[in-house]
């Protein structure tokens, strides 16, 4: 367990980090990372610089040879970075950490171990509140746990202003399918909702009853605070998600090919 892996194990998962490495939050970067080694099963990352300067960078993450670092000249958001940062992926599979996060050490084993044991297009677990104090409060997510089928999730979000149906933290998915999906929209608040709508929709998966994200609460969240106009823009990117996922629904139901597999 824990530090065993060699750093050089070939991997089946990518990790997308985007960030700005704003001061306050380098100290949870590192964290994040130290989660990370102490993962059970092979992984890589890529660590996307959102128009942030190189030399920020945590010296723990820089001497880590399973990270790859992807620069971008200018500011460009969340959505894009982790778009510019998917384009580099050569593994089979994806998934998408926030820079003052964590994981348990099973995160990526006990997903791993059932899309590959079932050949699902996504398989999620729960996510949980992580507490200034240490102590955790699991979100218990509209979405039951057990497998779905492709539009399902869609139906669990019951209103623009309802609790979102699954957390894309949540999610170990196919490359292929988070790419055909179109990665993460391109809205300035909730782009992530867009990637969850397009991978459940495309493609079959199962919410696992178990942990596998820790979210912090903190007051630099990017989405606590009001100065980078997030919570005027959430409620009309919210709507415009909301909508997405119903038409993407409708019109993959609706499609010849309706019932086929995206990914095998």
């Amino acid at each position: 367990m824990g530090n065993a892996l060699s750093p050089h194990s070939r991997p089946d998962i990518t990790v997308v980090i985007a960030t700005r490495l704003r001061p306050e939050r380098l100290g949870y970067l590192a964290e994040l990372h130290a989660s990370l080694t102490r993962q059970t099963v092979p992984w890589e990352a890529v660590l996307v610089l959102d128009g942030a300067d190189p030399a920020l960078l945590p010296e723990p993450l820089a001497a880590d040879a399973r990270i790859r670092v992807v620069g971008v000249s200018r500011p460009v958001g969340a959505a894009a970075a982790r778009n510019l940062g998917l384009r580099t992926v050569r593994t089979p599979l994806v998934c998408y950490m926030d820079d003052d996060d964590l994981v348990p050490e099973d995160s990526l084993a006990i997903r791993h171990h059932r899309i590959t044991e079932t050949g699902l297009g996504w398989v999620a677990g729960w996510s949980a509140d992580l507490h200034s104090d240490g102590s955790t409060t699991i979100w218990r997510c509209p979405t039951p746990p057990g497998v779905h089928q492709p539009g399902d999730v869609t139906g669990y979000w019951a209103s623009p202003e309802a609790q979102i149906p699954l957390g894309q933290t949540m999610l170990l998915a196919q490359t292929d399918l988070v790419l055909a999906a179109g990665g993460h929209g391109g809205l300035p608040a909730g782009e992530d909702f867009l990637m969850v709508n397009g991978v459940t929709n495309l493609a079959a998966g199962e919410l696992l009853p178990h942990v596998v994200y820790f979210y912090r609460q903190h007051p630099a969240q990017m989405t606590a605070g009001g100065a980078n106009g997030y919570r005027d823009l959430r409620g009309p990117s919210r709507e415009f998600a909301f909508r997405h996922g119903r038409a993407l629904r409708s019109a993959l139901q609706h499609s010849p090919a309706h019932g086929q597999e995206l990914v095998s």
